[in-house]
């Protein structure tokens, strides 16, 4: 895999992990802000704010996901194996990787795996 696509996408996983460690840090900080609320306040409140908690629950999961794939992405370049298929073995074509850069599969494989898991 060419060095210099390597190097630009670790910078783009190391943007993209800053970014979700930002937005975790201030849904956290939302939470808090919509935890007292809760106390005080009629029904419409107490479900508004029940709906918003989960909202950011979902949230911080789908980032979560996201951190731990980047953080995987970024153990593979520092070990050499970025861009080569966790089930095949195969190189990942750098269009799917700027596409996804934290893909651990193929189109191929990717596909085989969704459609073992319906």
């Amino acid at each position: 895999m060419d060095e210099k696509f390597v190097a630009e996408t670790k910078e783009k996983l190391l943007e993209q992990r800053a970014a979700i460690l930002a937005a975790l840090k201030a849904q956290n900080e939302d939470m808090k802000n919509l935890v007292k609320p809760v106390e005080s306040g009629d029904e419409a409140d107490v479900a508004s704010d029940a709906v918003d908690r989960t909202l950011l629950d979902s949230l911080g999961a789908q980032d979560a996901q996201r951190l731990r794939l980047i953080d995987s992405a970024l153990d593979r370049i520092r070990l050499n194996k970025y861009g080569i298929c966790l089930s095949c073995g195969k190189e990942i074509p750098e269009a799917r990787l700027i596409a996804l850069p934290y893909a651990l599969m193929c189109i191929t494989c990717a596909s085989a795996e969704e459609r073992r898991n319906r």
